[in-house]
């Protein structure tokens, strides 16, 4: 079994898709069950981003790599043994290559999602699984009425058990000891609006100068700006499955973001000619590239100076944490989550909720005032 990566040469519908995955068994023939779905689950189905392509190339590669070692047909769904093809791979995964529950949890994904296909396709008569209708964390109410699923998923009965983990978040003295070590002020304002809007690692690595003015200049009396992050406008905004959706800066963060804009980052933009529409330039004067990896450096960087541990996925789950609590104790109980919802552009309520399990972690009142808080701390760099 062979996983490759197209050329150019790989043209779809008019279109060239260099880097797609492509399956082949070791006669070179193309594994043409597992390339078709790819092709479907990648480029006409859900998935719109190429950072699926090397997860699912691997998944599927991985798996009939197992049925190949051990002569086993992908179509044997009805062997009439205890165990399905699917669960001997689920278990050849935890016990012989001792992959972590969540690793197989993954690959059991991609796994399951072709053979769905298959069964639409009619390639399998029947499931190597069983699939059943569960209300996920006792959802009811309203938050059954906002999720997108009603509050159900169908679940397969041979998924491992995901053990929660709860995203880690940083306390107020953390942020301000993570902001004191950020010397280059560039850097700094890179943290600061992630801790300020919950955005994205490529989302900070794309956001449009132009999204950026004076609120005083611009007329606007607001307290939180309403910013219209759209992926179409022309501007280079990239967000999560190229969603458009609209979020909420303080007035008082907008205005310093217009000052860096004007008094700061024109040192890096007349490094080079071109125009660079994104708001953060590198120190050649070049928009962060490969979806602003060189940010995740950075941050990680800082944070060692500073005694943390701490990446630019942290600083989304510490504005969403902060801004949480500051909304419930204000005295709204459901809204605040929708609010956070569609702040961070989750799909479902459902990977909202995950942050109502680390308030009761915040004892601190400051809380209260999360945005002035952080002007404040930045007052004492």
């Amino acid at each position: 079994m062979e996983l490759l990566r197209a050329t150019e040469s790989l043209v779809i519908g008019g279109r060239p898709y260099p880097g797609f995955p492509i399956l082949l068994w070791d006669t070179m023939a193309s594994c043409v069950h597992a390339n078709e779905f790819m092709r479907h689950y990648l480029l006409r189905g859900a998935i719109g981003s190429k950072k699926s392509w090397p997860s699912t190339g691997r998944a599927l590669y991985d798996y009939f790599s197992f049925l190949q070692a051990h002569e086993l047909n992908w179509q044997d769904v009805d062997r009439g043994e205890a165990k399905s093809i699917v669960v001997g791979y689920r278990d050849y995964c935890l016990v012989e290559c001792q992959l972590a529950r969540s690793t197989t949890r993954q690959k059991l994904h991609y796994v399951c999602k072709f053979y769905e296909f298959a069964q639409r396709q009619g390639w399998v008569s029947k499931l190597p699984f069983g699939l059943e209708e569960r209300k996920i964390n006792g959802e009811s109410g309203f938050l059954a009425h906002v999720s997108a699923n009603g509050g159900k998923a169908l679940v397969n009965d041979i998924m491992p058990v995901k053990h929660r983990v709860l995203p880690k978040f940083l306390s107020m003295n953390e942020i301000k000891a993570l902001l004191a070590e950020a010397e280059n002020p560039h850097h700094r304002m890179m943290i600061r609006l992630g801790l300020h809007t919950g955005l994205r690692r490529e989302e900070i690595a794309s956001f449009p100068l132009s999204y950026v003015f004076d609120p005083d200049k611009a007329g606007k009396s607001e307290r939180n700006i309403r910013i219209h992050l759209d992926p179409q406008d022309g501007s280079g905004m990239r967000t999560k499955g190229s969603k458009p959706r609209e979020i909420y800066i303080s007035r008082r963060f907008l205005m310093e973001l217009h000052r860096y804009a004007v008094q700061v980052r024109g040192e890096r933009a007349s490094l080079t000619q071109n125009q660079h529409k994104p708001l953060f330039l590198n120190q050649l004067g070049e928009p962060y590239a490969d979806d602003g990896k060189r940010i995740e450096r950075i941050v990680r960087d800082i944070g060692k100076r500073a005694n943390l541990r701490v990446h630019p996925h942290m600083l989304r789950h510490t504005y969403a944490t902060h801004t949480l609590v500051a909304l419930q104790r204000n005295g709204r109980e459901v809204e605040p989550l929708v609010f956070l919802q569609r702040q961070l552009g989750h799909s479902s309520i459902q990977t909202t909720m995950i942050y109502l399990h680390l308030i009761n972690e915040l004892a601190d009142n400051a809380v209260l005032a999360y945005d002035d808080e952080l002007a404040d701390g930045m007052d004492a760099v």
